[in-house]
Parts: C-alpha cells; structure tokens; sequence
C-alpha cells in the first residue's frame, strides 16, 4: 500500500531539524522575499543546509514560492530560479498562474505543487492544473471530505494534498484584505496582522442615529444596526454585515482532522499537511511526533486503531481549540472561538537538548522553569516513553552557579547530570534523548483558562459524536459557556497546575525521576511497587493514592 506522507512545517533550520528528526517525511519552507511568510527565518545558507540535512535522513524539501506576483516581483524570478537549480529541491508550492508558468520553463526537472493559496476545491480545477503539468495539487481547506473523496476518484493520476492542523484562516484559504485595511500589512505578500483574531466590543446603533444598551430579540433585531469597535481604535464603528454564511470578521479554532485521519489514510491522500511555519519547535516536534504515532499506528492495524490517545496529546500544545472544520461539508458554531483568541495548552515548552555530554544534558531554557517544576523529555522516536525529571535546582552550564529558578534566553543553558534519573538506565537513556530532544513542563493555568480547555474539549467532542440528543448538547454547551464567561469576569489572576502539585509541595503520583516524595513518602509504597513491574522509562497512567484509594475501597 502506498502510505501517505506526514508534512511538516519550517520557519528556520532549527525547525526543519527537528520535523525531520521527531517523524515528518517532508518538510516545505519559504524564504521572506518570495513565500507567504515575510517572518521566515531561512538564509540562502540555510536553505541549502536544510535540503543537505534531510536528504541525508531520506526526508524531501519542498520550497514555497506562493506568493500574489505584482510587477516589481517578476525581475526577481529569473534569480530565483537560478537558485532553484542550484539547490534542488523537492518541489516548488506555487499559487500564482504566471509564476507557474515562468518555472515550468525554467526549472522543468523540479516539480510543481500548487498552492492552498490557489483555491482548488473541485475535480475540474485539479484536471486543469495536472493538465498544465502539476505534480500535486493542495486542496483548499473549505473542501469537503465527501468532495475529497469524490475528487480523488476522478483525478488518479496527480498527487493529492490536504491540511489536516493548524490555525484556520477565516477567509477562502487565505484571500484577505482585511489585514491590508486595518493594518496596511498585505496578507497575499505574507504579512497578515490577523486582524479578525483581534478583540473587538459590539455596539448598537438605532436607525436614527441614537445609542442605547438594549436587549436583542428577533422582534427587534430589525430596528438596529449592529457595529464592531477594535480596542485600539476607540470611536471607529464599523459595522457588522452578515449573510446566510455567517459573520465576517471571527475568530476560528484551529483545525484538527486526527479523529478522522484514518479516512484520509484509507482513500489514499498522498500528503498530508500541517500549518505553521511561524509555531514553536515545541509546536512542531509535538504535532509531528503525534501525527507521526498514528499514522504509523493506522497502518499496522487499521481495524483497531483510536484516535483518542493521540487527541489528548495534541491538547498539550498551545491551541485555540480545535476543531473537524469543512469535513462533513459545512462549519458549525462549535467551530469558531467567540469567546477568547488565546491559544492555550496543558503543557508548554521548557527547553532543548542542545549538548549531550559524557555525564549531562545540557538544556537551552527557552521558558521559566522553578524549583520542583517536573520536565518531561519527548524522543524524537514516536514509539519510545516520554521520560519525566522533577527539578529541585539549575546549575548554570558556563558559570557553575546554581539557582532555584531559570528563565528562557538564548544564553540560557543548565547542565542536567544523569545522576537526576535514579529510574533510568543512563546509556538506555543517552540513546533515547539525543541532541535536539524538547523538553516540556505544565502550563500553570488560571480559572478561565482551564474553563476554556473544558470548553474547547466538549465543543470537539459535540463535533466528534454529532448532536445526537442536541436538547441535551446545547444545554451542556451553553453551561460551559456561561462557566467560562464567568470566570473571565471574574478576573482571578492565581493559577494552578493541572497535577496537584505547587512548587516543591506536593506530587503528580506518576513516579518521575528524582522525585523526592514519591520515593520516599510512605503514601506511595504500593505505587512504588507498581513501578517495580513497569518496563524501562515507562510512568504511571495517572497519580497512583488514586489508584490505592480506589484498591481501599
């Protein structure tokens, strides 16, 4: 069976490594003057480095050049393809028709996919392109899986494409001009401000011209006009234009086909593809890592395979909920984000292994790590156990101080000596976190955020099992919602971690290396004993007096 390939995104090299070594098997990345992300970070050196470092792990390079031309782009192109030559990559992504056509000429031995940005959503329109000479063609976002479906029967012969992560645009795959109006910052040339995610106050205006704070009723919805007011533009009304395809300035969840990934595998797409080149190496070693576990998991046993787990893993990464989209054919409101635009996760990113030398690790911190903060260490194989350090202290790794707490930087580097996993095997342990491995803690939340991942949570889960009693799924809905809206007003700054632990008070139960209470406090003896029978590295499910209590009772 032809498997399907996991595509990883790259803003710089550092990321491109790591989604060649944590599971992707090809990788498409940009340069600021001719791909739609002004923010990448490639130098042509890097560039070149990138395509040497995943060739030699057998991953292919795809380069973007997808951007709208406009006449001062076109004398750049010759040049470009000049480069192209020289690099050889594994495909060009294109959006612009003329674009295509000056590369198909010029470098006719690279392969052309055509963008997201082009607007496929139909059989014919893959006909033409693969007529023109495409390779691949990416679908647009807003096509279906039954359209998907449809489109691969018709059109066997050319590579099909399809996002299966990553933030949603709120307009036809990427069409803006609503960055260009509110910030003169052209999304079509890589510079989206997304405005439509920014905080705006609703205002109502009757028809002649007289504010009031009124309530809303379909009797009355008529007599009013209904005005947007952005927070750093106070007194410039614009108003709010609706049709039977909803609102135009929202706030979209962010997309997530892995609870039906297994149709995507099954009908055969060839790629398929996660957003953000602008995320974190956090953000792409976990969504690969992820991604790469189950389709790998669907291919060795396609009948008993569950989403679920890698569901809960995909939570631990910052997210504005997440959402199945235009998969069966239309969005609903459990789509869109009305309440909040912060991406939230359970777990943040905590540092990389840069170095691993003959007795540490040595961490580059990237966030605020406290003493009795636990570290869990994720290996690039998606198959090995994640290994789980509590820290109760950082030595500096150039000036061998040592400190209760670390905060991120480019400078910021601790030595983390093997000695730390008294659970582990060291060489076991050396060959499973080689240099590159991220590091992860958990996030400390506040209410409303942990609000709105249980929010978040059930709105997916709604999409998931349909509204089967929908009575009862809109009043669980709602209550959630007005959970959250409440303690959004309430403003509570505390926060908490999702484990019941504080500092170095408490425990997580899971028996992490180096966990002062765990191996020693006689409340966890028969967890102890628990891990005795547990193979090398692997934890417990959750905290074990849990375990022990329900055992009690």
């Amino acid at each position: 069976m032809k498997r399907s390939e996991l595509l990883m995104p790259a803003g710089n090299l550092d990321k491109l490594k790591v989604a060649v070594l944590y599971g992707a098997d090809a990788i498409y990345m940009g340069t600021p003057d001719m791909s739609l992300r002004t923010k990448a970070e490639f130098t042509l050196e890097h560039v070149v480095e990138g395509i040497e470092f995943a060739h030699a792990h057998g991953k292919r390079v795809y380069l973007t050049l997808n951007l709208f031309s406009h006449n001062k782009d076109v004398p750049k192109l010759a040049e470009y393809a000049e480069t192209i030559r020289e690099i050889s990559p594994d495909g060009l992504i294109i959006a612009d028709p003329g674009v295509f056509q000056f590369m198909k000429e010029a470098v006719p031995h690279i392969p052309l996919h055509i963008s997201t940005q082009s607007n496929v959503c139909s059989w014919l329109t893959v006909k033409f392109w693969e007529q023109q000479g495409a390779e691949l063609c990416v679908m647009a976002r807003e096509v279906s899986f039954p359209e998907l479906t449809e489109i691969r029967e018709k059109c066997p012969d050319i590579k099909l494409e399809a996002f299966i992560h990553g933030a949603m645009c709120m307009t036809y795959s990427g069409r803006c001009l609503l960055s260009n109006f509110m910030a003169e910052r052209g999304a079509n040339q890589g510079n989206c401000a997304n405005s439509c995610r920014w905080h705006y106050k609703v205002h109502v205006r009757l028809k002649d011209g007289k504010t009031h704070e009124l309530a809303i009723t379909d009797e009355n919805k008529d007599l009013f006009e209904f005005l947007l007011e952005e927070d750093q533009r106070p007194g410039e009304l614009m108003p709010i234009e609706e049709d039977e395809r909803g609102s135009y300035i929202l706030n979209s969840k962010d997309m997530c086909m892995m609870p039906v990934l297994d149709d995507y595998l099954r009908i055969g797409v060839d790629s398929l593809k996660v957003e953000g080149r602008n995320k974190s190496l956090y953000y792409v070693a976990l969504v690969a890592r992820t991604y790469r576990a189950a389709i790998d998991a669907w291919y060795a046993d396609p009948e008993s395979w569950d989403p679920k787990p890698y569901m809960d893993e995909l939570r631990n990464v910052a997210n504005r909920g997440y959402t199945m989209a235009f998969h069966h054919g239309r969005l609903s409101n459990y789509s869109h984000n009305y309440e909040d635009t912060q991406a939230i996760g359970e777990w943040e990113f905590a540092g990389m292994i840069t170095e691993v030398r003959e007795d540490a690790f040595i961490l580059q911190v990237k966030n605020r790590i406290i003493a009795g903060d636990v570290l869990e260490f994720l290996p690039p194989d998606a198959t090995a156990e994640t290994v789980l350090l509590r820290v109760y202290e950082f030595e500096d790794a150039d000036k061998d101080t040592i400190t209760e707490k670390v905060s991120g930087g480019p400078q910021t580097r601790v030595r983390i000596p093997f000695s730390l996993f008294d659970q582990e095997v060291i060489e076991s342990l050396k060959e499973r976190i080689p240099p590159m491995t991220i590091v992860r803690k958990e996030t400390p939340l506040t209410q409303k955020q942990w609000d709105r991942i249980r929010f978040d949570k059930t709105g997916m889960r709604i999409e998931m099992e349909g509204r089967v009693d929908a009575e009862a799924v809109d009043r669980l809905y709602a209550r959630q919602r007005a959970k959250l809206v409440e303690s959004r007003e309430a403003g509570q700054k505390d926060v908490k971690f999702k484990t019941a632990r504080l500092g170095i008070e408490g425990c997580c139960g899971r028996g992490c290396n180096g966990c002062m209470i765990f191996w020693n406090d006689p409340e966890f003896e028969k967890a102890r004993a628990l891990m005795a029978k547990k193979k090398q590295g692997e934890m417990l499910e959750r905290d074990a007096r849990k375990m022990d209590m329900e055992e009690d009772a």
